[in-house]
């Protein structure tokens, strides 16, 4: 087997509802799949407990976390915020090329059939935020973002059954873009914010 970051491999098995909430992971079994030893699986046990996607429960193991909605109430207070302040910063930062960049992935979801691209979709979507994430110019902003999508992600994949076309996507993006283009931090801001909206609408019409 390839060498591979093993923090990044089971992040994104969790994220990606590949370990389900609740499972209990391993130490011994991980290490010996990916032929390592056991303390670097113990690092990353450890990283991921602090990204609150592992608890570490003393005399029982390691335990993938629970979708707890009360927290997911709380996360979205915070991206409904930040997500928002990020797309305005960026309309006047963002490059050419990262803005013909948002185009391309918006143009590339709306041909798609959220059956059969859901994964791709999803990384799509991440992609945009990420663009934005970095053109938005503030370091700290852009980090604690980067945390907090690891939990929005992971929804996307707890209820993906429930997402049946891409206009989720494509609506509120091409909003962002014909903002940016216009250089109108307003309505960019706006869109961001009806975009994270229309997720939780999603989620609530899920999981209610």
């Amino acid at each position: 087997m390839k060498k591979i970051d093993i923090y990044e491999e089971l992040k994104k098995r969790i994220v990606r509802n590949e370990y389900k909430p609740g499972d209990v992971l391993n130490e011994i079994e991980i290490s010996k799949e990916f032929n390592i030893s056991r303390t670097p699986v113990r690092s990353a046990f450890q990283r991921l407990e602090m990204d609150k996607l592992l608890n570490i429960v003393p005399r029982y193991g390691v335990q993938v976390s629970f979708i707890d909605f009360t927290n997911m109430k709380a996360l979205f207070e915070l991206t409904s915020v930040l997500d928002p302040m990020a797309t305005k910063l960026a309309v006047k930062n963002i490059t050419p090329k990262k803005l013909e960049r948002l185009k391309e992935v918006t143009a590339e979801l709306e041909t798609f059939c959220a059956a059969d691209n859901y994964q791709k979709a999803i990384d799509l979507d991440e992609e945009f935020h990420s663009i934005i994430m970095d053109a938005c110019g503030n370091s700290w902003l852009t980090s604690t973002l980067q945390s907090l999508h690891l939990h929005t992600e992971r929804l996307w994949h707890y209820c993906n059954e429930y997402f049946t076309d891409m206009t989720i996507f494509t609506k509120r993006f091409n909003g962002i873009i014909t903002a940016i283009e216009n250089q109108d931090e307003l309505a960019a801001e706006e869109s961001s914010r009806q975009h994270i909206n229309d997720f939780v609408s999603k989620v609530k019409e899920a999981l209610f």
